[in-house]
């Protein structure tokens, strides 16, 4: 029993590694996307096929880093893969927040990954802002999530 329990652990402990792993990436291309001269000042026939590469990698990203705590670590706990209250306790108070996070970076992916239409980057800053608040929001509850897993 205690080998599976051992197992278990450094399961999760695996998967909160590949979650950060995903998270730190995203930040980065996040801060290298937002570090892009402005682009209210591009009209949107001369955007810069840099910033359009730039701009779907970064979502990819943020895509995979969403899914991989949605599928390797909340779908776990929503679907009773945890027995501690404690974690349990914190899942509560924090995944309606990761939920609203999740439909910021939704919506801005379909906004701006999509290739059936022509990218009006106009608000791209704004949204930057809004969407980095959100991530900066979603990683301290994670945090506060993964701290319950480990400990």
């Amino acid at each position: 029993m205690a080998t599976r329990y051992a197992d278990k652990r450094d399961f999760t402990r695996e998967q909160i590694r590949k979650l950060l792993d995903e998270r730190q990436e995203m930040l980065v291309q996040f801060c290298e996307l937002a570090g892009v001269v402005p682009y209210q000042i591009h009209p949107v026939e001369m955007v810069d096929d840099r910033v359009e590469m730039n701009l779907r990698a970064f979502c990819q990203k943020m895509i995979d880093y969403i899914a991989t705590g949605h599928f390797v670590i909340y779908e776990r706990l929503l679907n009773g893969g945890e027995r501690r209250n404690q974690v349990l306790d914190v899942a509560a108070e924090v995944y309606s927040g990761i939920e609203d996070s999740t439909d910021i970076a939704v919506a801005f992916n379909d906004k701006y990954d999509e290739l059936d239409h022509a990218l009006d980057l106009s608000n791209l800053s704004n949204d930057l802002a809004m969407l980095g608040e959100a991530m900066s929001n979603r990683a301290d509850r994670e945090d506060r999530l993964i701290n319950a897993l480990i400990s």
